[in-house]
């Protein structure tokens, strides 16, 4: 039987953990495939996705700039996909037709169930600041969770407008400077942005206007400890970092090209951090 084969598609590919953390599953449960970075010029992706049933892999995942050129690409795409208008995880069907779904929504949700477990409740309220890619997933995921309220902030208010006139009433949006009117408001804060992130600027924002049991999430994941999470740890918030997130939401890709579902583990969530913390 000849080894199957996935990977990541994306420009530029090199910075991308997905190789190390599929290569361990694939190790972990003695399967016989590999996982490779795939790097595609945006000007080639439409033509890539198109022809993906020659390519020779099963499937893979989709990461910037070309996950809304492979929601365009897919014959099939799954209702997260389709709620998103991205795709992160393809695959061949067996006509040959090519499936997509978006798995960051998933992902998100496993990763706080995981952490902090009862974590949502109906009627809750919650704060997502960014109004990229992540944020839409985030803010879907939420109201499939019942949240009653999901408030966007965004830099430019005119993209968070978007965003929540997308998602209908329970989501509304505001600009940065108002940030502060909502934060004694929410029960869960989610940095969905790359402010925090190594080589960005900080992001600014004062945590002591949040409740007493807000959860705070930051998706930036490099560096591990952000600045919000340390605030809101000095406060005594609970906290969750963005690495799991990025473990869970490999788990469905893995599954549907090697017919197994791994686990994601404590030695992989370390091995991964090993590899954050190295010079780039």
């Amino acid at each position: 039987m000849t080894a199957r084969k996935a990977g990541v598609v994306g420009w530029p590919i090199h910075h991308s953990r997905s190789p190390l953390i599929h290569r361990y599953w694939l190790r972990q449960l003695g399967i016989d495939g590999d996982y490779i970075p795939i790097a595609v010029p945006p000007a080639k992706a439409r033509e890539f996705f198109l022809t993906f049933g020659k390519s020779g892999y099963v499937g893979g995942n989709v990461t910037v700039p070309h996950k809304e050129t492979a929601f365009a690409s897919v014959d099939i795409a799954e209702d997260a996909a389709e709620a998103l208008g991205a795709v992160n995880t393809i695959w061949l069907e067996d006509d040959g037709r090519l499936a997509g779904t978006n798995t960051d929504a998933a992902g998100f949700l496993a990763n706080l169930d995981l952490a902090i477990p009862g974590w949502s409740e109906e009627g809750q309220t919650a704060i997502v600041l960014g109004a990229g890619g992540a944020a839409r997933a985030v803010v879907w995921s939420l109201l499939q969770r019942a949240f009653d309220s999901v408030i966007i902030v965004n830099r430019t208010g005119e993209r968070a407008k978007s965003l929540a006139d997308r998602f209908g009433n329970r989501v509304r949006h505001s600009d940065w400077p108002s940030v502060g009117d909502y934060l004694g408001q929410a029960q869960l804060l989610v940095n969905a942005t790359s402010l925090g992130m190594i080589g960005q600027p900080p992001l600014p924002l004062d945590v002591s206007a949040l409740r007493d049991d807000t959860i705070v999430v930051d998706l930036v994941y490099a560096p591990l400890r952000t600045a919000l999470l340390r605030d809101a740890q000095i406060r005594g918030l609970r906290t969750v970092d963005g690495v799991g997130m990025l473990l869970h939401q490999a788990v469905p890709g893995f599954e549907k090209w090697f017919g197994a579902r791994p686990e994601v583990t404590t030695e992989l969530r370390e091995l991964v951090i090993a590899d954050l913390a190295r010079p780039s």
